[in-house]
């Protein structure tokens, strides 16, 4: 039963209650509009409580062993006294509801310690759709006392560049000894990086792995950092092994502290918020487009006459957008 009180879900999450905890995200993720109201109040109460987290951004190629990387930062941080909470961002799941589900089991000791949370996305849903739900639940886990929120990215495409939008650091695990290193990553990708890490050196593949660390070194020399006071490091570690995980960490740590200084952190998580606040305006007014019944009414007509060349493209937009103000355009 789920109670149409805000300050019910939003007095359970500053308690640490896990179930209503669970309970209020199940509410955000909802596509209900009552819920989505309630979502709304419920996410204005809480926003005061939220912010103080270190949020965490990590992506990946395929294979490049996600799960273990996570679960072994995860469990490190725990037991260093920290709450982490690890949410997903996949619009192209519409079964597992991404990878998280399923790492949920490979991810034994993360999955049971009561200072880790673990949800995956919602199954299926535009990229945007995903993204807003994720944002929220953030919130809620920082509310909750997460002081570490990691969000990983198990989509493709534009994925990777919505989750560093959310994010303080962005983690790009790379792997080596699979052909040409440099194919498996894009430049768009490398340019949103705060660190690359290339994972599994260990056994006889440490050589393999820096020499990919080398390659992907000199690959970001040719690309201008984000920031003035921060450069992209190179890293390698071994998920499976424990090896240099804290290293990384400590990177992040690193960079941190060093936005902090600085007042690039506190800049970027406004530019963010505002960024965020336009992305909500525009994703409302296409839905408000889209519902209203003038707008059905004269699209499929429209559509034809565009198809048949007896109205230009640009007249039949402008006649369309006319619709959002109840304008009928002089030369219709």
């Amino acid at each position: 039963m789920i109670s149409d009180d805000p300050q019910f879900y939003a007095q359970g999450v500053l308690n640490g209650d896990r179930r209503l905890l669970a309970k209020t995200i199940t509410v955000i993720e909802s596509s209900l509009p009552a819920h989505q109201r309630l979502a709304r109040a419920i996410v204005d109460l809480l926003l005061p409580h939220a912010g103080k987290a270190i949020r965490l951004g990590i992506t990946g190629v395929p294979g490049v062993g996600k799960s273990t990387f996570i679960e072994s930062l995860g469990t490190m941080l725990v037991k260093a006294g920290h709450r982490v909470a690890v949410l997903a961002v996949d619009p192209s799941s519409k079964r597992s509801g991404g990878s998280v589900l399923a790492d949920k089991t490979r991810m034994e000791k993360l999955a049971v310690d009561k200072r880790a949370f673990i949800r995956p996305s919602p199954s299926g849903g535009t990229l945007g759709g995903v993204a807003r739900k994720t944002r929220e639940t953030m919130i809620i886990c920082e509310a909750a006392g997460f002081d570490v929120i990691i969000v990983e990215t198990v989509g493709v495409g534009q994925s990777e560049t919505t989750v560093a939008s959310m994010v303080d650091f962005f983690l790009v695990l790379m792997i080596a000894g699979a052909g040409d290193e440099l194919q498996g990553i894009k430049k768009g990708i490398l340019e949103l990086a705060d660190a690359v890490v290339v994972n599994k050196a260990d056994g006889d593949n440490v050589e393999r792995a820096e020499f990919a660390r080398k390659q992907y070194e000199t690959a970001l020399h040719f690309l201008a950092p984000a920031s003035f006071s921060w450069t992209p490091p190179v890293l390698t570690c071994s998920a499976l092994e424990m090896i240099d995980i804290d290293v990384i960490w400590n990177t992040v740590l690193a960079h941190h502290e060093k936005f902090t200084q600085t007042g690039e952190l506190q800049a970027n998580r406004k530019k963010q918020a505002v960024d965020w606040m336009w992305f909500l305006v525009e994703e409302g007014l296409r839905d408000r487009f889209y519902q209203n019944p003038e707008f059905k009414k004269i699209l499929p007509e429209i559509i034809k006459e565009v198809e048949n060349g007896t109205i230009a493209s640009t007249l039949a937009a402008n006649r369309l957008l006319c619709l959002l103000d109840n304008r009928i355009p002089a030369e219709v």
